[in-house]
């Protein structure tokens, strides 16, 4: 168990994030120096150090899937642009509008979900823990878990990316970052789904569209 303060330390240490550093530290059995030579392995403390720089070139993309039935707008920033108008970084750039056509994630960040919504997802999920008999004593940490999960599932930072579902979308913009030098950031996305808020008999456009992206 990695205890709280030792996270701190790494993150103060090399700015890299929260799940970062829990990870190196657990991967270094909680030696920091180890923990902060992965990090920079990884190339996640200078990413981590470039996120306070100016990112005010970029490029805004689109992406339409299943015959226009799917369409995404999303804008990513960097330093110049010179690397805007990289290969490197435009696929960047398509591959996170596929993420958002493919997994519809409805926040950037978990800091960008409202407080009334976080609290109306605990009471949600209290009540399921309650419904499937779980000790009162648990409920809470029950519920900590499940949040964490809300998160993975809806915050498109936190979301498995679809190509490779062995790290985060936040994981690949840090290997981004790495590989230009430059402090990239995801600023905005929209997605429209045709018909969407009507009523309609055909529920699997998502698993579909996450189906058919993963192969492209």
């Amino acid at each position: 168990m990695i205890p709280a303060s030792a996270v701190k330390k790494l993150r103060e240490k090399t700015g890299a994030g929260m799940m970062d550093c829990k990870k190196a530290l657990t991967e270094a059995g909680g030696d920091i120096d180890k923990a902060i030579e992965l990090l920079r392995e990884k190339g996640l403390a200078a990413a981590a150090k470039r996120a306070d720089r100016i990112a005010a070139e970029g490029i805004v993309d689109s992406y339409i899937h299943l015959g226009g039935r799917i369409g995404v707008l999303v804008e990513v920033n960097c330093e110049t642009d010179f690397v805007a108008r990289t290969e490197e970084f435009r696929a960047f750039v398509r591959d996170i509008a596929m993420q958002v056509a493919a997994a519809n994630p409805q926040y950037l960040r978990r800091e960008d979900v409202p407080e009334e919504v976080l609290q109306k997802e605990r009471e949600i999920l209290a009540a399921q823990a309650r419904n499937e008999g779980k000790p009162e004593h648990v409920i809470e940490k029950i519920v900590a878990g499940r949040i964490e999960k809300f998160f993975q599932e809806n915050c498109l930072l936190e979301q498995q990316f679809i190509k490779d579902t062995d790290i985060t979308v936040g994981e690949l913009l840090k290997e981004i970052i790495a590989k230009t030098g430059e402090n990239i950031s995801i600023r905005r996305f929209t997605r429209y789904e045709m018909g969407e808020g009507l009523e309609k008999k055909d529920c699997s456009l998502a698993e579909e569209v996450s189906r058919m992206v993963k192969t492209e």
